[in-house]
């Protein structure tokens, strides 16, 4: 029997855990602000992780397809697919009443609700979970956090990486036995709140470094979350040491343009548990910056406390494993 086919159920399914999931991965122009979505996947799970169906559409970003070395899909393959309001509908029915479920779903999330804020529509996603903040719930024995590295761990053959119906159907199958361990083991799921895209800006984001600006409709419309960061939960351990892992609790502070979204950098720094830093101090654990040379406020404070400095490119390394507080 295989790690997929075990169908156990000694134990009581939790009350507590959710009736429903949906099993979401997109492919996108980038991953900024402004990228738009290509192609999206669901699949339906019932409480136990159990495919009720599936469903795939590809989508026009009204802008160039991005990298097309990885996705494959260009622009005379996307050009006669529909746009995102034109399947707005049918993925919130799809998503509605159940938890999103994606492999770093806090991007996934953010792709999806910035979709539907250019729609003017909000999307029906009150929780997500992130399958590799489950993967460390469990201590899973894995050599990182990749998808492919979760596949092989429960035995799930991947045909089509970057293919968001495979990737889907990836996910679905490792998650299922995942979520079986954490129902077996008592494992708290780490489940988180989603906050739609409440506010529209007429006014473009600044241009960031490091990436080519996207299309934009009418008027240059953007948009921006309405949120007030909850308090990180642990203490300080101090200044992060160069060439050694993030622990929980660091203080950590950016400066400069980033070629990923700032926000969805401090994001996944919260969903790490790091503390976002508005200023460098004294306690600062790290500053991460593309331009350390540059004068600003915060690099030079950085120099003159000696605060570690990385770029973006090694925090987002850094990110893959945060070691966990010590209790």
């Amino acid at each position: 029997m295989t790690m997929l086919e075990d169908h156990s159920t000694a134990a009581p399914w939790p009350t507590a855990y959710p009736k429903g999931y949906a099993v979401v991965d997109v492919e996108t122009t980038g991953l900024a602000r402004d990228d738009r979505i290509i192609s999206a996947a669901v699949y339906r799970l019932d409480h136990r992780g159990d495919v009720e169906d599936h469903w795939y559409t590809l989508v026009n970003p009204e802008r160039d397809p991005g990298p097309v070395w990885i996705h494959g899909l260009t622009s005379d393959v996307l050009a006669d697919a529909p746009l995102f309001p034109d399947i707005a509908a049918e993925l919130s029915e799809r998503l509605d009443g159940r938890v999103l479920v994606a492999h770093n779903a806090m991007f996934d999330w953010s792709m999806i609700a910035r979709e539907y804020a250019r729609a003017e529509r909000t999307a029906p996603v009150r929780q997500r979970l992130c399958t590799i903040a489950l993967s460390k719930e469990l201590r899973l024995p894995l050599p990182n956090h990749k998808l492919e590295s979760l596949a092989a761990h429960f035995g799930v053959v991947q045909q089509r990486a970057h293919h968001a119906l495979d990737d889907a159907r990836v996910l679905a199958e490792a998650f299922r036995p995942s979520l079986h361990a954490a129902a077996r083991d008592g494992v708290r799921l780490p489940l988180l709140e989603c906050r739609p895209l409440t506010e529209w800006s007429d006014s473009p984001p600044a241009p960031r470094a490091g990436y080519q600006p996207s299309y934009r409709g009418a008027g240059g419309a953007s948009w921006r979350p309405s949120r007030k960061r909850p308090a990180c939960p642990y203490p300080n351990p101090g200044r992060y040491e160069p060439g050694k892992l993030l622990r929980q609790g660091m203080r950590v502070a950016f400066s400069g343009d980033t070629s990923v979204d700032r926000e969805l950098l401090e994001d996944r720094a919260v969903e790490a548990g790091l503390h976002i830093a508005t200023s460098v101090s004294r306690l600062t654990s790290l500053l991460v910056t593309n331009d350390p040379d540059a004068a600003t406020s915060k690099t030079v404070k950085a120099k003159a406390f000696g605060t570690p400095v990385v770029d973006e490119a090694a925090f987002t390394q850094l990110l893959r494993d945060v070691v966990a507080a010590e209790g």
